[in-house]
């Protein structure tokens, strides 16, 4: 099986239950194969939690879901040392906490405590846990979905631009259309039931991923990855006159990073070995969206960042016309 193949049967899977959200789901996958993490944002009801599931049923993988609340301790996410008793000794043994799993689905992450968030996204980079000075190393592929909820912020604790930085991809869903409700419906309230079949398993997976680093990136694409995240720098030469105006602060080199292997899994999806401009252009919003930072000014005039990212794709010229310093 190619890869564009086993995209297609894993999307094909995916469809039976979760119905419209396309760019949604190809953002999830993207972050699957480029081996990153996703951040899933919407209000309740919307079917974050139900395309995660379905994802994770579609693969041979070990599943499991931490419903975050505001007394969620560290070591219910990452486990604990207990005291066993046997043959008239003692010894400590580590339990494993629902972090050691391929795919992990994090429910509501801003409802945690910051401590309690940091012990998560410290195993999303290190791919490792630390427990009583002993790391053990998680199971690969590694993949973590996050959902939080935009609307309440009672009892909720936002994450760190600096623990945003940690994802992959930052994927805002939207509603329904009128003929998505309304099949959403009629599978949903009719005696029909669906059946996931497991088109994947880890070692497909990781073979996956390898093959996505090998896709080739001319330079020209590659200094317009770097040019769009050198746009978001406020006082940069290569910022625009919206950044200035309206950005604190601009992207992380971790952007760069994120365009450039989105765009190598958009390209290997369509069976090119070589990316285009318009795979990484394509990419700007999920990638930086959750990576820069807005002024006061864009507050007060109800300015959002996907504006002006968006001013930046409209913009910025594909070939290069200031030669790199």
């Amino acid at each position: 099986m190619t890869f564009t193949d086993d995209w297609n049967r894993l999307r094909a899977e995916i469809g039976k239950v979760v119905v419209g959200h396309d760019e949604i789901v190809e953002g999830v996958l993207i972050c699957l194969f480029a081996g990153g993490h996703t951040l899933l944002e919407g209000v309740p009801g919307l079917g974050k939690t139900l395309l995660i599931r379905t994802l994770s049923e579609a693969m041979h993988l070990d599943f499991s879901r931490i419903q975050f609340t505001p007394d969620l301790m560290p070591a219910d996410v990452t486990g604990t040392t207990i005291v066993v008793e046997g043959d008239g000794a003692r010894e400590f043994r580590f339990r494993k906490g629902p972090i050691f799993s391929q795919i992990v689905l994090a429910d509501e992450i801003n409802r945690a405590t910051p401590k309690t968030q940091s012990s998560l996204l410290e195993a999303m980079q290190e791919k490792s846990v630390t427990v009583g000075g002993e790391t053990h190393v998680l199971d690969k592929p590694f993949f973590v979905m996050a959902t939080q909820n935009p609307v309440e912020q009672e009892g909720t604790y936002p994450l760190p631009e600096a623990q945003l930085d940690r994802f992959f991809f930052k994927l805002v869903v939207g509603y329904s259309s009128r003929a998505e409700m309304s099949e959403i419906l009629d599978r949903t309230t009719a005696n029909v039931e669906t059946t996931i079949s497991r088109v994947l398993d880890g070692p497909a997976i990781l073979a996956h991923q390898q093959a996505v680093r090998q896709v080739n990136v001319p330079a020209g694409v590659q200094d317009y990855a770097v040019r769009c995240v050198l746009a978001t720098h406020p006082g940069g030469d290569l910022a625009t006159p919206q950044v200035e105006r309206y950005f604190r602060m601009g992207a992380s080199p971790r952007a760069a990073q994120t365009l450039v292997l989105a765009g190598k899994v958009k390209a290997l999806r369509e069976g090119r070995q070589s990316v285009e401009t318009a795979d990484i252009s394509s990419s700007v919003l999920p990638a930086m969206r959750h990576r820069c930072i807005l002024n006061f000014e864009a507050e007060a005039e109800g300015v959002s960042t996907d504006q002006v990212l968006q001013n930046i794709i409209d913009t910025l010229p594909a070939d290069a016309l200031i030669p790199q310093g």
